[in-house]
């Protein structure tokens, strides 16, 4: 039919057809997750508030609920959706003191380095993060005082031998915290 608009949800091409010519257009970005526009709009729903009833967010992106529910579950599968967790508030559980360390390793041992990693990855470190520049590590962790981090910088850091030097930076504010990741919606002309 000319002039027929189609858009297949389950794939990543955005189709119009003019007669019997094709054009395609697909979102850079869906070439390598395999998201469509329906998954990109769930996610950035699902980032603001994974306890959305299924009922509302199929509202919001036009599909059924079952259909929502399939999507949710396939990104579950696939690990974009990592977990579905709380956000809790550090000062009502104790922990009012935001630190941020820079680390420079010794090691250059990829074993040594993937040591270190493991290390960095305890229940003290809310985020460790292996980077480019003047450091090699850049943890933030939430602790109750600076002696409770005193104490957890002598063990990860002043007592690791694979650690050259590290630099500690204290939050006085917590401006903006979000782990949610900027979902593009639409594909750009």
């Amino acid at each position: 039919m000319p002039g027929q608009f189609m858009a297949r949800p389950r794939t990543k091409v955005l189709e119009i057809r003019l007669g019997d010519e094709k054009i395609s257009r697909m979102n850079p970005a869906d070439q390598h997750t395999g998201l469509d526009a329906f998954d990109r709009q769930l996610l950035v729903a699902l980032q603001k508030d994974n306890r959305t009833p299924l009922r509302v967010l199929a509202e919001q992106v036009h599909l059924s609920t079952a259909a929502v529910q399939r999507r949710i579950r396939r990104m579950e599968d696939a690990g974009v959706i990592m977990s579905n967790t709380a956000v809790v508030n550090p000062e009502r559980v104790g922990r009012p003191v935001t630190i941020l360390v820079e680390v420079h390793a010794k090691v250059a041992q990829a074993d040594r380095l993937e040591a270190l990693k493991k290390t960095f990855a305890g229940p003290e470190v809310q985020q460790c993060y292996y980077v480019t520049g003047e450091a090699d590590f850049v943890l933030i962790l939430a602790v109750s005082s600076m002696a409770e981090y005193d104490a957890i910088a002598h063990r990860l850091f002043s007592g690791n031998e694979d650690v050259q030097w590290f630099r500690t930076v204290v939050a006085m504010d917590r401006v903006k915290v979000s782990l949610d990741v900027p979902v593009v919606t639409t594909i750009s002309a």
